[in-house]
């Protein structure tokens, strides 16, 4: 059991060292008072320590704050910069694009797009792609041909899932039945009049849903991975797919986080059969980019439904999405960066962050389990693992994960702020794994030894 006193007289001591050390970034936070809760998106203020480090450079697999502390970046913008901060093939496709060629947002199109649409189809399997400029958006465009190609009005989701903030997605399972998940902001309707939910691991609860007949879709991750990695049991996703066919459902694999999977995702890796591929972040190496895969079936259907206006404001497409800019970025980021190699080399570094960790647990016999996912790895206060979103929800434990993310921040490493995840890119070294191992040795020792904090 951890002594929370302990906890709690740690947390507050390394809350007050981070205030110390960062007084040019406690600055910057407190002079943003024109800006909606201080920062460019309330997510910012998602901090351990109480207000954000503010960014002065990025390069590779570190970061430099402007109080000129340089840290081991674990956290690689919660999976955008995955390909590493600037990698140089993207800033290259980048200037030529912006400087050389010039244009950005011309409304025509670029030879790159057909390349990065084959390139998608070799590594996920679906044949048709669209743009789009974040995975919320691909998912939400997604989900609207799909409810068009069915005319079913219900879209089926994984409680606890993460789909960006896609108004339908936001729904979880409770033993009262499904309800808007807590603090959904302004949802246009009740979430059970567009959704359904199953829990990740559960097919009974899956063919239940199911059943009503009323299911254009289910959209999940093959992996949860936002609420914590949980990872699918044995025959859990075949049988999703088999579900999905006997009742007529598309299905969609958003591999958004689960592209750290492999150079195919999870759909990849896994040899998983989706109707629907969606995809955003870490392929446009840090530039704004995101995608949307269709199967031919799907393609056809809606070539053969008239009525359908996907031209002009049928509710499907954005001016920017497919700009070129981001289409030089992402390939870029497919053809030199976020390759077959690199992906083997993330996957090995994140399997000796994941033992480093795992020796640190096993030394102090503490209940807890770590978790990888390819280049994506993530330890939990809970053991065994949790096997669905629910379970995944319930095992959080807000003062702990506080107290390691202020204490590896002051010590000069970043993990995902939303949780213990951390990530790998291909600038990531194995120096870096060796000495997050080292600071969260000493984070664990001083959480569980005799002597009180000093």
């Amino acid at each position: 059991m951890i002594d929370r006193d302990r906890l709690g007289a740690l947390l507050r001591r390394e809350r007050a060292a981070f205030a110390g050390r960062n007084p040019r970034s406690a600055a910057e936070y407190a002079r943003a008072g024109d800006l909606f809760g201080r920062v460019p998106m309330t997510w910012m203020n998602k901090t351990a320590a109480g207000f954000p480090l503010y960014l002065a450079q990025a390069r590779g697999a570190g970061v430099t704050d402007v109080d000129g502390h340089e840290y081991a970046d674990f956290c690689l913008g919660d999976t955008a910069a995955m390909a590493g901060h600037s990698p140089e093939p993207v800033v290259a496709a980048v200037r030529e694009r912006f400087e050389t060629l010039g244009g950005a947002c011309a409304m025509l199109p670029t030879a790159d797009a057909a390349w990065v649409g084959a390139e998608l189809t070799r590594r996920f399997g679906v044949p048709r792609w669209s743009f789009a400029l974040t995975a919320t958006d691909a998912n939400r465009w997604a989900i609207r041909l799909l409810r068009a190609v069915t005319g079913r009005p219900k879209i089926l989701f994984n409680s606890y899932c993460y789909h960006g903030s896609v108004d339908e997605s936001l729904i979880v399972a409770t033993p009262d039945g499904p309800r808007a998940r807590a603090g959904n902001v302004g949802a246009p309707v009740d979430v059970t009049v567009t959704s359904r939910v199953a829990e990740f691991n559960d097919l009974d609860g899956l063919e239940r849903e199911l059943a009503h007949g009323d299911v254009a879709a289910v959209v999940m991750e093959p992996a949860l991975t936002n609420i914590g990695i949980v990872l699918p049991r044995p025959g859990y996703l075949a049988g999703v797919r088999a579900l999905t066919k006997r009742y007529g459902t598309y299905l969609v694999n958003d591999e958004t986080h689960t592209f750290s999977a492999g150079p195919g995702g999870a759909t990849g890796l896994w040899g998983l059969e989706p109707d629907v591929v969606t995809i955003g972040k870490a392929i446009g190496g840090g530039i704004p980019a995101a995608a949307y895969g269709l199967s031919d079936e799907i393609t056809q259907k809606l070539a053969g439904m008239g009525d359908l206006d996907l031209v002009d404001m049928g509710g499907v497409g954005g001016t920017l999405a497919g700009n070129a800019l981001s289409i030089a970025a992402t390939r870029a980021t497919l053809e030199h960066v976020l390759t077959n190699a690199a992906h083997a080399e993330m996957s090995e570094k994140s399997r000796q962050f994941a033992a480093d960790v795992q020796a640190v647990i096993t030394e102090f016999q503490l209940p807890w389990s770590v978790t990888g996912l390819g280049a994506r790895v993530e330890y939990r206060f809970a053991s065994p693992a949790p096997a669905t979103g629910t379970e995944s929800a319930e095992a959080a434990d807000g003062e702990l994960d506080d107290y390691f993310h202020v204490y590896l921040a002051n010590r000069g490493i970043l993990l995902t702020p939303f949780h213990n995840m951390a990530l790998m890119s291909p600038a990531t070294t194995y120096e870096q794994v060796a000495r997050h191992a080292e600071v969260f040795r000493g984070a664990v020792e001083e959480l569980t030894g005799p002597s009180g904090p000093s």
